[in-house]
């Protein structure tokens, strides 16, 4: 049985003025709630005033907090930092990412983690539990997207390297094909939109503090318009490329694999 009790509620967020992640103990002030029983979380809206159930931990998951005596730990945590939406910092902190990791499950049960890159505000947060990012082109595999239009569910990493933070988001996903939406991120194929379950910040101790010297170049201009992929010049792949893909190629010249691995270690990208 579950009851509401008045429990100790807590639940990180991003100070505005150093970008520092702090202890708020006003988890209502950002509208949701989450309140831990026993590893399940009981999300409470203000707005609609119903609370959903689901289980966070998996048995296995319990099964090592209990070996390794971190059960109260998990609680207290799950607790303090684990929300079924994004408070305006949290939404703020995701827009400002000029990167994300992706984490996907496929047809078979093998995980696939994916970096993502764009310009800063390349993920949109529509509401507090809607976010969605756009698939620009890629390698023709559509391993992330494949895995999303079979299984739904991801996991979202974003990841602060200057100033070490991060913040995980997870939920159900759809892909958009058309529409304004895609239309609104020139040069994407696809977009993806999240409905967020959960949302919860992590220990930053081991991210090491790096800073970014350069966006990719790859990055779609305000038309979409970007490079040909340096690995699409490659005289072993026109037979399988796309009619405009080869016509691109051959107008920016043509490389054997042997120059392409030299330009790659030497960090020449186009």
């Amino acid at each position: 049985k579950f009851a509401f009790r008045a429990p100790r509620r807590t639940s990180l967020w991003f100070k505005d003025s150093s970008s520092s992640l702090m202890l708020s103990v006003a988890a209502l002030s950002i509208g949701c709630c989450a309140v831990c029983y026993g590893g399940v979380v009981e999300s409470v809206n203000r707005d609609t005033t119903r609370a959903t159930m689901e289980p966070f931990f998996s048995p296995a998951q319990r099964t090592l907090q209990v070996t390794r005596q971190t059960t109260q730990l998990a609680d207290r945590l799950l607790e303090a930092s684990v929300t079924s939406s994004l408070s305006d910092d949290q939404a703020r902190f995701v827009e400002s990412r000029p990167l994300f990791f992706l984490a996907t499950v496929d047809a078979f049960g093998f995980p696939s983690c994916s970096y993502k890159g764009g310009a800063p505000g390349f993920v949109r947060v529509l509401s507090p539990t809607r976010l969605t990012f756009p698939h620009f082109d890629g390698n023709g595999m559509f391993m992330s997207l494949g895995n999303i239009a079979d299984r739904a569910k991801i996991g979202m990493l974003f990841i602060d390297f200057e100033r070490p933070q991060r913040l995980r988001v997870r939920g159900e996903a759809q892909l958009i094909d058309s529409g304004p939406l895609v239309e609104s991120y020139p040069g994407a194929q696809y977009v993806v939109q999240l409905e967020v379950s959960n949302v919860w910040v992590n220990c930053p101790r081991y991210v090491h503090q790096m800073t970014t010297d350069a966006a990719s170049p790859y990055v779609p201009d305000e038309a979409g318009e970007s490079p040909i992929a340096l690995w699409k010049r490659l005289d072993v792949m026109q037979d399988v490329l796309t009619d405009s893909d080869r016509t691109r190629a051959l107008a920016a010249g043509l490389i054997s694999i042997e120059t392409y691995q030299q330009m790659v270690s030497e960090g020449d990208l186009l």
